[in-house]
């Protein structure tokens, strides 16, 4: 790897502008190459430099400049600290953080799930409501309410055990049915919840 990057930095100094730029290439240390991946490191304190390596045109031409020399398409991975025990904790932090965005995705997925399932009860209410003749009659909204009441309590049971999100949207659903009779929220829930018994 050594002679490998020693052969190719000639070209690649010639193919590039700027004091960051040659100085970070100097400072650069191959640390292994791992599937089609070449580890460059850079020493502590120098790793500032590191930025000037990963910028898109200096990458790709360094990438071009090893695949043509090693035969095949190599990706280049530029990292902190010249040692191969720099690059095992370099992949350590990339599978935590790997593992830290699929947990954030997830939640993301569940949170999405709630909210749309909630969001239909909510839209079902609202087309309900809308569809009730003669409003302002008290027993025309006293069978709104006694079906949304209904609508909801079955959301509920289907829904199963509701996480902080899923609570947040089935409050607005009682809130909006507390609009629309003019009954107070608590009583609603209340009555939500004598009919989940």
């Amino acid at each position: 790897m050594q002679q490998v990057w020693s052969e190719i930095l000639p070209e690649v100094k010639q193919g590039v502008t700027g004091v960051g730029v040659w100085a970070a290439l100097n400072a650069a240390r191959p640390v292994t190459m791992e599937e089609n991946t070449f580890v460059l490191g850079l020493p502590s304190g120098e790793t500032e430099l590191a930025g000037h390596l990963r910028m898109i045109a200096t990458k790709q031409l360094i990438e071009k400049m090893l695949s043509g020399k090693l035969a095949g398409t190599v990706s280049l991975r530029v990292i902190d600290g010249v040692a191969p025990e720099d690059w095992e904790k370099t992949k350590r932090k990339d599978l935590e953080a790997r593992r830290l965005q699929e947990q954030a995705a997830a939640r993301l997925q569940t949170e999405i799930a709630a909210r749309s399932s909630w969001d239909t009860v909510y839209e079902q209410l609202n087309r309900r409501y809308a569809a009730t003749p003669n409003k302002t009659l008290p027993q025309n909204r006293a069978m709104f309410y006694r079906d949304a009441i209904q609508m909801i309590v079955e959301a509920k049971k289907a829904f199963g055990q509701l996480d902080e999100l899923g609570e947040r949207n089935y409050a607005r659903c009682i809130d909006r049915v507390s609009q629309y009779t003019e009954m107070p929220s608590v009583i609603v829930a209340l009555d939500i919840l004598k009919l989940s018994e």
